[in-house]
This record gives C-alpha cells, structure tokens and sequence, in this order.
C-alpha cells in the first residue's frame, strides 16, 4: 500500500533538511535596532573578558549552514521585540569549516549587531558520542550547548541559550530577568512526558533519586544558564561522564538531549510555558501540522523534523508557518521550491 500524503511530506522533509545547503542563502540586511530612551547606556567587549556587565544580555546559539535561515530568523525576531535591542550581544557558536562564511552572511545580514563567533572543536566530541537513530541529534554541533562555560569569556556570568529554529514574539528581557533561584538552569518543563521511554535500561532511571523534586522533561533547544554556577559545578564533566557511560552501554536514544535530563532533570527552575511553544514542527512521525498549547506565548518553536522554512519552500507549510515567515529575511533560498 503506497504511504499515506503526510509521510510523503515528512519524507520530503527529511531528504531536504540534509540535501538543502550546499550554498549559503542571501538575505535582506535588518535595519539597525536602537534602544528605548529607558535603556542603560552599555557596551561589551570580549577584550574586556573577566567584567560581568548585568544590563547586557548575553544570547548564545550555534550556527551551521542547514539552519542558518531559521538562525537568521531567530535573531530577528528578538531585536525586533527587544526594548534594548543594542544591549544585546549573541554568541554564536560553529565549527571551523564553516566559520569564515557563516560570519560573512551575519555581518552582510546585521551589519549593526553586537556578536562574536567561537570555534567549536568537534573532535573531541566525536570520540565521546556514540552512532545514533537521531541523526540530527547526535550532529557534534548540537552537543556546543554543554560547553558554553568553557567557550564563553568569564565575564558572562548568565547566558540563554536557543535553538536555530524558533522565533521570539515577546521582548527577550523577560526572559533575562527570570530568576533562577539555586539552579544552575531554567527551561521550560513538561512534567506529563513518561521519562521510562527515553531510557534503553531501566536502572538508570535510579540516578533521579534525590533531586529536589520529581523529574520533569525539559526544553534543552530554550534555557537560561548561570555559568557561574555551572563552572563551580563542574557541570560539564558531569554531562560528559554521561556521554561515556552512553558509548559503552547504549542507556538512552535521545542524542545530545538526554545527558542535561540526567544530571538536571528534577533541579531546573520550570520557565512559564509561554517561552515553551514546542509542538509547532509536527509530529515527527507523520509529518502532521502542530498547533498552540492554550495560554500567552512569548517563543514558537519549530521543534522535530517540520521546519518552517522548508515547507515554506515546498509549497506546503502549515498554518503557524505564515508567523515564522514574517521574520524570515531570505532573498534566495539555496534550494529551488520542491514541486
């Protein structure tokens, strides 16, 4: 029996998300963001790498050329909402192979922006993660969020941290100002999810035993990270004995997610779920729209396989994606439309 029209289309999808960047798209340049005259005057320089500066929000996001449109989009999307938009400072974070371009196409696309690149080593990397069913998971790249405290100056005492495809709809400072209490991180939580179904081997579920309170899911692509805290923690090295227990034993199928899930999972500060929008990419198994969950909403986030830009492009999005098409600022996408 031939597959049913949303696993075309999810097929479709998956093909695309790998095939469809070989070459860096255009973009239309952003106009230049100025502060609200109720903004405090500050500048940040990494020069000037052991001062923490508290009226500076500091954004970290990694870059590679399949989602640098979604990237694109995202910073857009949180200047244009921002009351102090030329306080904000974003961290990019890619490998070296694609660095000297991808700085090109941000400085051609903000020319006014406040940003510094960092090189992430994936070699190292490599040698720690295991093969894995996500491929897109298990990319090295998508494992830089663990290592922001070691990439990033020391001056940048908090950072938050998104994924390449999301949009910001709220003014980011709201998000900044969030009070992480004792933890180390703040995310968005889902506390109905069934945590036995990430784990190959039951018994690991036992490393949850005296936290805080009762482990919850959590949003890893939305967190607010106190690198402080993190770096006297030593939070890395506990993330990356995980990565080698996960090589010798297979203990879960989640790529770069589930390591955070076992070392923070029950100790987050749960972020209002306005900034936790995560069903809009579509199921991932059909390829089906998603929609919004009932309540405010200050991010949407294209999670899973049902990216907006790439349905947008086969003449086949979803009705959200009309939202995420207002920041997109493509000129000519690398990939003719699918017909």
């Amino acid at each position: 029996m031939p597959p049913s029209k949303p696993c075309n289309l999810f097929l479709i999808l998956t093909v695309a998300i790998n095939i469809c960047f070989a070459e860096l798209p255009s973009f239309r340049e952003a106009p230049a963001f100025r502060n609200d005259r109720e903004c405090p005057k500050t500048t940040w320089s990494s020069l000037d790498n052991k001062t923490h500066i508290p009226s500076v929000i500091h954004i970290a996001m990694t870059l590679d050329t399949a989602y640098l449109r979604g990237s694109i989009a995202g910073v857009f999307s949180v200047l244009i909402h921002a009351t102090c938009p030329e306080n904000i400072v974003f961290h990019f974070v890619t490998t070296q192979r694609q660095g000297a371009e991808l700085t090109r196409a941000v400085t051609a696309t903000f020319p006014y922006l406040n940003f510094h690149f960092y090189h992430f080593d994936t070699d190292p990397v490599n040698e720690k993660i295991s093969s894995s069913i996500g491929l897109a998971l298990d990319k090295p790249l998508s494992y830089a969020r663990m290592y922001l405290a070691d990439l990033l100056p020391d001056g940048v005492r908090r950072i938050i941290y998104f994924d390449s495809d999301l949009i910001v709809v709220d003014d980011v400072i709201k998000l900044w100002s969030v009070n992480l209490g004792s933890h180390v991180l703040g995310a968005p939580e889902q506390c109905h999810a069934n945590f036995s179904k990430f784990w190959s081997n039951p018994v690991f579920t036992a490393s949850f035993e005296g936290r805080s309170r009762i482990p919850c899911y959590f949003n890893t692509g939305v967190m607010v990270i106190d690198l402080w805290k993190w770096r006297e923690g030593k939070y890395t090295e506990k993330l990356e004995n995980w990565l080698r227990i996960q090589k010798r034993h297979r203990i879960y199928e989640l790529g770069s997610l589930s390591p955070f899930l076992l070392v923070f999972a029950g100790d987050v500060e749960g972020l209002d779920h306005r900034w936790g929008q995560l069903g809009i990419g579509g199921d991932n198994l059909e390829g089906l729209c998603g929609s919004l969950h009932p309540g405010p909403v200050s991010l949407l986030h294209w999670r899973g396989k049902g990216k907006a830009w790439l349905r947008i492009d086969s003449q086949r999005p979803c009705p959200l994606d009309s939202l995420w098409a207002s920041y997109d600022r493509v000129l000519h996408p690398s990939c003719s439309p699918i017909s």
